[in-house]
């Protein structure tokens, strides 16, 4: 068992790292899922709207979150070998990606967001909702949070070269801030209190921009007040200047994550609509559902951060084995705590249903994806672990078809088949889904086990 547990001083370490994440998201989801509620209390159709949009730009939060991913794996090789100036050229990398990859998502949405809303709505006999209605709040929503999309990924690319430098209190507490913010201002504006006007969901918008704009402020004016200990920071902006030998590497070993998770997001976006042919109170069953999970996998989320940081540090480092050693168990930890949060959310899965006001049909079907989720929660955290364990080696193309090709050649063909040539209840289609990453896991396993993501890539930077 010691190959699996580790020691007192093992698992402080881990939870230096993950416990700032794991606040940061928890908190962050938890105001969400009040977000969530509040919309809801407001009718179905703003919350379904308001879904439908979160779907498309979590395709535009993914492209980002894959574009920085490579030049991440270089930024903590480089702090755990010492090498400041390799941790600002990487962020300079970042930030040029960044900025580039949102114009073109704010570009497309702008252009584009009413026929992408469309192929969400399906509607059936048995609901209440109206899709005119669901499409005319997911556009007033949508024009509003575009705005906010350019401080997100300012944040983004500051908070994540923080983190691979060891700091992870700053980002959490900015996060926090920043769901504060949030909430309050979505209390005042969605409902109109204290002399405000009753926005509704575009309420919700404005809140969700102004609190990105809190967060990302936190983050930059920290970082250059404290370069002291963030060496990267001090003339970040000198010069944009990014060695042609290193920006080809971290282009080479950063499009396939990037490419990864920009066709992931479309492929889940795809399968949620192919459930969206089940009716818009599948959409609305859906939205709330991974409102609520979302809280609870933020503990084995946190856990990829650790793996992507520890691990990383460790290559760098040139400690190999040692490498090894915290990956096994890191991965060990993740799944087994993900066991139990999937036991407590199995058991609570009826009552979070009960805060929404929307018709008992909705309901029943968020509990069924509630519980379906809790299932599957130590699936998904053996995925994520390995996953991030692949990457932090720097095995992009591995990660690529680890993630996408077995998405796109397995799980999309199937779920257009059963969602338009059977007549297969959601639930059950649902699981059959989730059930397909079962093959998956295995082949994560056995790519680990090889040890084909053990190397150093900053060696001879």
């Amino acid at each position: 068992m010691s190959k699996f547990i580790g020691d007192r001083q093992f698992y402080r370490k881990v939870l230096t790292v993950a416990v700032p994440i794991v606040i940061q998201n928890g908190i962050s989801n938890f105001v969400s899922l009040l977000d969530n509620i509040m919309i809801g209390r407001v009718g179905t159709e703003p919350m379904s709207g308001v879904g439908i949009v979160n779907q498309l730009l979590f395709v535009l939060y993914l492209a980002i979150f894959g574009a920085l991913a490579g030049p991440g794996i270089y930024g903590a090789q480089f702090y755990g070998k010492g090498d400041h100036e390799g941790v600002r050229h990487t962020f300079r990398f970042k930030m040029y990606i960044g900025m580039g990859i949102l114009a073109i998502g704010i570009f497309l949405l702008f252009l584009y967001g009413d026929p992408l809303m469309r192929l969400y709505l399906h509607d059936n006999v048995d609901s209440t909702q109206s899709p005119e209605l669901v499409m005319q709040y997911g556009r007033e929503y949508l024009a509003i949070m575009l705005i906010g999309l350019i401080p997100f990924g300012i944040e983004e690319v500051y908070a994540s070269t923080l983190r691979e430098c060891g700091e992870t209190r700053v980002p959490m507490v900015a996060g926090l801030v920043a769901v504060f913010v949030n909430l309050g201002l979505n209390y005042v504006l969605i409902f109109g209190k204290f002399g405000a006007p009753r926005l509704g969901v575009a309420g919700a918008a404005i809140a969700t921009v102004i609190s990105r704009f809190v967060q990302a402020g936190i983050v930059v004016f920290w970082t250059h007040l404290h370069t002291a200990r963030m060496e990267f920071a001090k003339g970040a902006y000198r010069s944009l200047r990014i060695p042609a030998a290193l920006a080809g590497k971290i282009a080479i070993k950063g499009f396939p994550l990037m490419a990864n998770e920009i066709l992931w997001s479309v492929g889940m976006a795809i399968l949620n609509q192919c459930y969206s042919r089940r009716g818009l109170d599948a959409v609305a069953g859906l939205n709330i559902a991974s409102t609520i999970t979302n809280l609870f996998n933020v503990v084995f989320i946190a856990m990829g951060s650790a793996v992507a940081i520890m691990v990383g540090q460790l290559l760098g480092a040139g400690k190999l084995e040692e490498a090894k050693d915290t990956d096994t168990k890191l991965i060990a930890f993740s799944v087994a705590s993900s066991a139990v949060l999937g036991a407590i959310l199995f058991v609570l899965a009826p009552l979070f249903t009960r805060f929404y006001d929307t018709s008992d049909a909705v309901k029943s079907l968020a509990a069924g994806f509630i519980r379906i989720g809790a299932v599957c929660m130590p699936i998904y955290a053996f995925m994520h672990a390995t996953y991030f364990t692949l990457r932090t080696g720097g095995k992009t193309l591995i990660t690529f078809a680890f993630d996408s090709v077995f998405l796109w050649c397995l799980s999309v063909p199937i779920a257009y088949v059963i969602g338009r040539f059977t007549g297969l209840p959601v639930l059950r289609f649902y699981l059959c889904m989730q059930s397909i990453d079962l093959l998956k896991c295995a082949i994560g396993f056995a790519l680990v086990k090889k040890g084909v993501w053990v190397q150093n890539l900053v060696k001879e930077e």
